[in-house]
């Protein structure tokens, strides 16, 4: 099952939606920012509550 999570771009501070999959558990991945097109590096977790928690960084 998929969730809309919101992310605020380390590159330009600009918020966009991405969605994350309850599924896979915890993940990392880099996905392109969808305003300024930069590599992001995204950090999911689940908390024990089911709460996603999201830590962007700059991506190479």
């Amino acid at each position: 099952m998929e969730e809309p999570v919101t992310v605020e771009c380390p590159w330009c501070w600009e918020h966009f939606i991405t969605f994350f999959d309850y599924s896979v558990g915890g993940q990392s991945y880099v996905e392109d920012c969808q305003v300024c097109c930069r590599p992001i590096m995204m950090h999911f977790k689940i908390g024990r509550s089911g709460t996603i928690s999201v830590q962007s960084q700059r991506g190479h």
